[in-house]
């Protein structure tokens, strides 16, 4: 039988023998290609009372998110079409129903309302 100074011995160089490999550590990867999310400098939210102004504001806003790589197309997309309904009913002068229907498109993407 071993002193039980070598069994502790053979068992730490055992241990540290585990430390020491480096075949399971992955190879460090290059970071991911950073997206610029700044606002153009010459970006303005447009001017405009009731809902044809909000709707507008709102746009301008989805607009400046697809060109800065905010939103992709496909939502930019599918956001103009949902917008379809509050500008008709904008247009026909429903400000209520077209401010309710902004602030549901709003909510549905993720933008404050």
């Amino acid at each position: 039988m071993l002193p039980r100074h070598s069994v502790l011995a053979l068992v730490s160089l055992v241990a540290l023998a585990g430390c020491n490999t480096t075949a399971d550590v992955p190879a460090p990867q290059p970071a991911p290609q950073q997206q610029n999310y700044v606002t153009r400098p010459d970006f303005r939210l447009p001017e405009g009372q009731g809902c044809s102004g909000e709707i507008a504001r709102f746009r301008a806003v989805m607009d400046n998110d697809l060109s800065t790589g905010n939103v992709n197309r496909d939502v930019h997309g599918r956001v103009m079409a949902d917008l379809r309904g509050p500008e008709a009913a904008c247009a026909a002068n429903r400000s209520g129903e077209a401010l309710a229907g902004l602030r549901s498109v709003k909510s549905r993407y993720g933008y404050p309302g």
